[in-house]
This record gives C-alpha cells, structure tokens and sequence, in this order.
C-alpha cells in the first residue's frame, strides 16, 4: 500500500501541477480526519508520511494550555498534569502517544479525495495570487462575471476579485459583461471566495490612473504628493516637479486637456484640480483653496488646525457645494481648516484678546494695562509668560526688569497651584478604583488623570484600550477588567 500511495502523490503533482509536498499534506489531513472518526469524543490526530517510502504513523495530541483556557480534556492538557510525564514541556506545546493508524483503503474514498483536491486548489489559488503579486500591479481590469447582492465579482486573468458595492462610484451603472479598471485595495487571504478586493473611490486609485496618463510621473520628472475624492464628483491632487523645466500643472492637463479628461471619463465624470504642491503647509492650503483667494491664515499646530480668512465675495466659493471644496483641501493637507470672512476673524481674534486679558488679570492678579499689554505683544498662556526666554520679555519697551521677574514669577506660582489642585482632584477620583483588588496606586492615579474614574470606567474598558492607557501587559489588564466587571455577573 505504501508504494501505491507513493504513485498517487506523483500522479497528483504532476496532474495538478502542484509540489508533491502539498499532495502529502493533503493525503495528511485525510487520513487524520478518517482516524478522528474512531473516537466518540473530541479528538486532536496527527498524521506523518514518510516522503521516501510511504509508511505512515498517527499520533493523538493534546495541547497543553493554561487552566482559563481548558475547554476539553479531549484536545487539551493542563501543565501540571504534563509535567509528570515530560518534565521539559511548557506552555503551549503538544504530548502526543502514538495510536494504531488506519489503513488507507478504508478510509471514505470520497473524504479522502474532497480533501486532497481542496488543497490543491487551495495552493493552485495560492500559487495564482503570488504570481499576480509578484508583477507589484496596483491597478486591476477585467470583466465583470457576475453580481451578487450589489457587489461586482470581476474576472481578470485566473484570479476573481471583489468590488464591493461600497467601492463603486455612487450613481455608477455597472452590470454583468462590463469590462471595469480599479484599485487593489487589500489582499484577503482568508476568504473563500475572491481575494482581491478592490476599489474605484480610492484616492489611490486617482494616482494610479494619472501614472497611467503622464509617462512624467512613472519617469520621476514629477510626483503626485497627495489626492482627496468626492467620488464621482470633484478631486484634488497636489503634484510636484522634480524637473524645474517641466509645469507639473500643464503636464498633467495635458495637450488640450487630453489627459485630464481621460482620468475624468474613467472615473464617471469626476473633476479633478490640479494644485501645486509645497512642502510648508499654509501655502498648501492657499493652493488647495483655489480658485478662491485667501487674504491670511493663522495656524495653530497644536491642534493641528488652520483659520483661513477669505472675502466675503469670496466665501461661499471657498467653502464649495455643501463643503465641498474646504473639505477636499482638508483632506488634501492633512491640516483642518476654519473659513471665515474678515469680519468673523476680527470678531474670534477680539474674544479671544478678552478672554486672555482676563486670564491674566485673573491669575498674575495684574491690572488691566499690564494684561493688555502682554496681550498686545502676543502672549496667550500663563506658559508663555512663565517660560519664554528671559530677553523676548525684556524688549518690550512697558516693562523693566523688576516688572518682567515679578510678572515670570507670578505665572510659575499660578502654575504650580493649578498643578496641586489639578492632582488633588485625581487623587480624590482614584479613591475608587483603589480598593479594586490587584489595582495599585499608581495605576489607579494614571486612569483617574485620564477620565477612567470609577470601577464602572474601569468595567467599560476592552483589554487593549487598558493596555493602551497604561502600558501594562495585557493578562493583567484583562485580569483587572475582570475584577472589575465581577459585580455584573454578581
């Protein structure tokens, strides 16, 4: 029997052009799943073939795990129990004893040969997919096969991919023999069905489709920096020269618009702007804005966020239909950005002029002419007061020396009471989660300084937010969660 089974695998591999190491695989699995057949309860077989003269051994297996993660006794061990048999196991491993294998002219011919040919389709589609990703293609066109609860399954060569109906451009009409261009989205090796998902909303897919169109970019004359979609309607790329004798804009539109309006017939009508990059980011922004004119911009990188003054001629341009045109800049920076007119940003600039005047008369216990005069030089936190070198407070011309000391000083008390107040207040809060059994002092400061104030925050929490919060391993994360949910189950 051995020698026969030697000639099936070689039949096999050279049938479906397959290694012979996926046949014995398959020929491994069928003959494990025919030995679990002879134990009435749950069983874990493994089945090992000699490559070279066809003789094989099965082994029954548990794993050994730990005692939270013991389900059955028929598949599992615990350690202590393995421990007395093999005292160099761990976590994690398999005891195995032999047992009497079966032979393979019982086993259900029609198992056997589901399983055998599963794995060679399984490896037929494997060895498929790495040849496609082997050509590092980004773009993928083929036909549509069929339609199945709105999503496209597409044929392109050997391989079906998935379009999605979510990744079809909105008021798109694809139907069944459409010949359709998209993007490679992810690779879902998991799947049974198609593993290629692809996209058309992808601002990804944008690039692809202008590399395509201007030989420039795939050259490195010229790059595309960035690109933000309202598919189907209006896009915006932001792209740069490498070449200061080629305009990145004009090559892009190409002779008459012919390339431009190649990439826009592909995407179902889709707008595209062609904007000038730049590296600093309020310029970006000004670039992305256009056609509308900014007349200043403030930007605020703490928050990561820009206010954009425009005309009042020009504001509804710049905002674009129903936000259209701020929100493709947006996403087009990476900055957010507040439009507003003039009027509106004198009114912001004003408010906040008073709020930082009573700050400081507040806080520094200052009068009005002194708060007004370090809101006047720029000053909008006691920070900036406290810390900011000695000799930019020193050349404003209202103060002296004294006043400049006393001012720096009076703003690092201010501070340090707002700091004592401020743990007071965690301290109090993390009253609650310290007497949680396993909770330390520490931890429970960390959570409270963070919002989780309570025993019920705690419970609310997944392992990895806890984690993420207060670097812990995860078993102790989980264990105090589950300390801390023990009232729910109560």
């Amino acid at each position: 029997m051995s020698r026969e089974l030697l000639m099936l695998v070689d039949a096999l591999a050279r049938e479906k052009n397959v290694d012979k190491e996926t046949v014995f695989g398959a020929l491994e699995s069928a003959l494990a799943a025919a030995t679990k057949r002879r134990f009435k309860e749950e069983a874990d077989v493994r089945v090992t073939i000699d490559r070279e003269t066809g003789a094989y051994d099965s082994f029954r297996r548990w794993q050994i795990v730990p005692e939270e993660e013991f389900v059955d006794s028929g598949i599992h061990m615990l350690l202590q129990e393995s421990l007395v048999d093999d005292p160099t196991v761990k976590m994690g491993d398999f005891v195995e004893e032999p047992i009497e294998a079966i032979e393979f002219g019982r086993i259900g011919a029609q198992t056997a040969k589901q399983v055998i040919l599963q794995k060679i389709r399984d490896a037929e589609r494997e060895q498929i997919l790495n040849d496609f990703l082997e050509r590092k293609e980004h773009l993928v066109t083929g036909t549509i096969k069929r339609m199945e609860r709105g999503n496209a399954i597409i044929e392109s060569g050997r391989l079906e991919a998935l379009l999605p109906r979510d990744q079809m451009i909105p008021k798109e009409n694809l139907r069944v023999g459409d010949r359709v261009r998209a993007y490679l989205l992810k690779i879902d090796r998991s799947s049974r069905g198609p593993q290629l998902i692809l996209s058309r909303v992808a601002p990804d897919f944008l690039v692809k489709l202008f590399e395509l169109e201007v030989p420039e970019i795939e050259e490195g004359l010229l790059e595309i920096k960035a690109a933000a979609r309202d598919p189907g309607s209006r896009a915006k790329i932001a792209v740069k020269s490498n070449d200061q004798r080629l305009d990145p804009i004009g090559t892009c539109v190409g002779m008459r618009g012919s390339r431009v309006q190649a990439v826009t017939q592909e995407l179902a009508g889709e707008r595209v702007d062609i904007i000038l990059w730049s590296p600093e980011p309020a310029q970006l922004v000004i670039n992305a804005l256009m056609p509308a004119e900014v007349v200043s911009i403030v930007v605020d990188e703490d928050s990561h966020a820009m206010d954009v003054v425009v005309d009042e001629d020009n504001l509804a341009q710049a905002i674009g239909r129903a936000g259209q045109n701020v929100r493709l800049a947006s996403e087009l920076s990476g900055w957010e950005i507040n439009l507003m007119t003039e009027t509106e940003s004198k009114s912001k600039v004003e408010e906040e002029s008073l709020r930082n005047r009573q700050l400081f008369i507040d806080k520094l216990d200052v009068d009005e002419e002194v708060a007004d005069i370090l809101v006047q030089e720029g000053f909008n936190t006691l920070e900036e007061v406290a810390y900011v070198p000695l000799n930019e407070m020193l050349d404003i011309e209202a103060f002296d020396e004294d006043t400049v000391n006393e001012l720096r000083a009076r703003a690092r008390n201010a501070l340090l009471t707002q700091a004592i107040a401020s743990e007071e207040q965690v301290e109090t809060m993390a009253q609650d989660l310290l007497g949680l059994e396993g909770m330390d002092d520490q931890t429970a400061r960390v959570l409270a300084a963070k919002g989780v104030h309570t025993q019920e925050d705690l419970a609310d929490l997944a392992v990895d937010d806890l984690v993420e919060l207060t670097g812990m391993d995860a078993e102790r994360a989980k264990q105090l969660i589950m300390t801390a949910r023990a009232p729910w189950f109560a």
